[in-house]
């Protein structure tokens, strides 16, 4: 019992150590990283729009 104590403060304080050495993360900005997905976003909803107004004038006309 007294070894898996051990581990377990060993394995925390090499995790305490990890976060002190590890520098904060950069701001990034999120609408500047991801402007593209919102046109492709809209770019698909158009199309399958398109696509379902095809297919249900197919099934009309067919």
């Amino acid at each position: 019992m007294a070894k898996r104590n051990k581990t377990r403060v060993a394995t925390a304080r090499r995790r305490q150590e990890a976060a002190k050495a590890e520098p904060p993360p950069a701001r990034v900005d999120l609408h500047e990283e991801y402007r593209y997905v919102i046109a492709d976003l809209k770019r698909f909803g158009l199309l399958a729009v398109a696509m379902f107004a095809l297919l249900i004038g197919l099934a009309l006309l067919l």
